[in-house]
């Protein structure tokens, strides 16, 4: 494998943990020292941290609202570098992995070096949280995305310990979500050629081997012979045979009564927009078309290192969407998989037809539950910015639910809907349907609408448009412009019973 086209997805950052009040020489060991206090700190607070009058004394000329309220400087051998954060216990999540973030910068601006993170003054329930989302932060945040500069970048965080703890964190989980988020980023960041779809399958293939995944791959022989015709509509434009659906399939030992999940993502390469060319500001950032798939793939990977006691299809459709003599064109009709004709109306909305073959076999599989990532439309960015992705799903009652799993995580999710009301506007003269309207807004509800037509009625299904994989500045918790949205969301929609059960009262 080539070694710039991934970092080490097997390695696990190690945690330490110093329980108790931390002495004074203990913080010797540290180059940086994160402490965070409630907003409306008690006067015995600053007697149990260093230098505590001191510090008190200089925050009172801090500019609020900033994160950190101060920096300053222990005084010991190592001049451990002090950063104060005052938060608002009532914050929402979001704002919670948003100063989060803010902490963290402040540390990744310093010189290498190990971390130490003290959250005190909280309840004891509010502090394990916290000190949870900002391990978060600290994860994603010490992460390199790849380079290809002369000089490499360094690693600014070497090590990460939590102190300062009553009793040890279990923190396996968060480093697993973290993990997914990364290794989805990383892909998404890669420029096309050097993630191409060969490179990308030989990875998926290594992947399969050092996680012990079952592995289909449907090449476009495969595919014919599967009829899958939305799917081959879009890559016959490619100048080789590298595209491909791929399943695969995370099943652990032993598990009663486990629920079948199936993970769908969207792998465009690189989108020129197909006949309808792109223009060049649309085409910049086309090599992060492939986002979707790089969700559901750090999604599995982060399942698995969390040794979930669920069963996992994850199926990636994988293509170019490119120009040529041989590209599908405006007004081709096609047959899907699951027998519907296509009209196609704009090869730009290429998306909608790799995914509905996709959809409609990872359907025949009968999972308990359905989801799929995509960046789908840019309609769903002007409806919502970039700060929330659009969530669609064929069940009405999950919409209230699975904007409360976003909130929660703060990784944010606003619902639209989907139905027949919406299906006349994709009513066609020559086919069963149209691919997308030919005028009118709203188009990214009429994605969503169409892909429904690929789902069987009875498996819930969620449709994410991912309006949030990029946000100049970052995101809750993440720093950088591709946020790895998704992850996080799909790994708290799995602990909510509400989704996987059925039951609309939530998990505890």
């Amino acid at each position: 494998m080539n070694n710039q086209l991934i970092y080490n997805y097997k390695k696990t950052q190690r945690i330490t943990q110093l329980l108790g009040k931390p002495k004074i020489s203990d913080l010797e060991k540290y180059n940086q020292l994160i402490i965070v206090i409630p907003k409306k700190e008690s006067k015995s607070i600053w007697n149990l941290i260093p230098q505590g009058k001191k510090i008190k004394e200089l925050i009172k000329n801090y500019s609020k609202g900033s994160s950190p309220a101060i920096t300053s400087r222990l005084k010991n051998t190592k001049q451990t570098s002090l950063h104060i954060g005052l938060l608002n216990s009532k914050l929402e999540a979001f704002d919670r992995l948003a100063f989060s973030r803010d902490m963290i910068k402040s540390v990744t601006q310093e010189k290498a070096g190990s971390l130490a993170i003290w959250v005190l003054g909280f309840e004891t329930d509010f502090q394990k949280k916290f000190t949870e989302e900002i391990l978060s932060a600290a994860l994603v945040g010490q992460f390199i995305l790849p380079s290809f500069k002369s000089k490499s970048p360094t690693q600014k965080i070497t090590s990460i310990s939590l102190i300062g703890l009553d009793k040890k964190m279990i923190t396996k989980d968060i480093v697993a979500e973290s993990d997914g988020n990364n290794l989805t980023r990383w892909l998404t960041a890669l420029p096309s050629n050097k993630l191409d779809a060969d490179s990308y399958i030989n990875l998926i293939e290594q992947m399969s081997n050092d996680f012990n995944w079952e592995i289909d791959i449907f090449r476009s022989d495969d595919l014919k012979k599967m009829e899958a015709g939305a799917f081959l509509a879009v890559s016959q434009g490619n100048d080789n045979n590298s595209a491909a659906i791929i399943k695969l399939k995370y099943k652990p030992s032993n598990i009663e009564d486990s629920k079948l999940i199936s993970l769908i993502g969207k792998g465009i390469i690189f989108d020129t927009g197909g006949t309808n060319l792109k223009p060049f500001n649309s085409m910049l950032e086309m090599h992060i078309d492939m986002n979707g798939s790089a969700v559901a793939l750090g999604s599995l990977l982060a399942i698995t290192k969390q040794k979930l006691p669920i069963e996992v299809d994850c199926w990636l459709a994988i293509t170019e969407n490119r120009t040529g003599p041989l590209a599908y064109k405006s007004q081709d009709v096609v047959k899907a998989a699951n027998g519907k004709t296509i009209q196609t109306i704009h090869t730009d909305a290429e998306g909608r037809m790799v995914l509905a073959d996709t959809l409609y076999f990872a359907s025949l599989e009968k999972p308990d539950f359905m989801i799929d990532f995509a960046t789908l439309t840019g309609t769903c960015v002007s409806a919502l910015t970039n700060n929330y992705s659009g969530v669609f799903t064929n069940q009405p009652y999950m919409q209230t639910i699975l904007k409360e799993i976003g909130e929660d995580c703060g990784e944010r999710v606003w619902p639209f809907p989907i139905g027949s009301e919406f299906l006349v506007k994709l009513k066609s003269e020559t086919a069963d349907l149209m691919q997308c309207a030919p005028a009118g807004g709203g188009d990214h509800i009429l994605a969503a609408t169409f892909l429904n037509e690929f789902v069987e009625e009875d498996i819930p299904w969620v449709h994410i448009d991912l309006s949030s994989a990029t946000n100049a500045g970052g995101l809750a918790h993440v720093p950088t412009k591709i946020t790895g949205f998704g992850v996080r969301y799909l790994l708290n929609i799995l602990k909510d019973n509400r989704i996987l059960n059925n039951n609309k009262s939530k998990s505890l």
